[in-house]
């Protein structure tokens, strides 16, 4: 499929799939910058971009932090916390996964809102 014809969901589940075609070598530093280009880019150009993302994950969680949206991601997918070194490559791994099931959700909500509102 083409990525251009391509849903926001089905696109960031290719990204999920595959994310070292995107960013070269996979991390969650280089997922997250790919992640807020996305957003300037597409809100730049008329696009909705990951409008809503930050309060959703927000509501999600219940609290806010002082790490922007990447922290909420951190808190919601390792609730016990993470080391002052940063976090282990295992934790960085299930971040990343837990990233992409949250965008997922995300898109979701958005999309039945967005249906509701029509």
């Amino acid at each position: 499929m083409d990525l251009i014809e391509m849903s926001e969901r089905e696109y960031w589940a290719c990204v999920a799939r595959r994310p070292g075609m995107f960013i070269g070598r996979t991390t969650l530093p280089g997922l997250e910058a790919f992640l807020e280009g996305y957003d300037q880019h597409s809100l730049r150009h008329g696009g909705p971009g990951l409008s809503g993302w930050l309060d959703w994950l927000v509501e999600k969680r219940g609290q806010e932090c002082n790490h922007a949206w990447p922290g909420q991601v951190r808190h919601l997918a390792l609730p016990d916390g993470w080391g002052s070194e940063g976090l282990s490559a295992d934790q960085e791994q299930h971040v990343i996964r837990v990233l992409f099931e949250l965008l997922d959700q995300f898109l979701v909500d958005r999309e039945a809102k967005g249906a509701t509102m029509s």
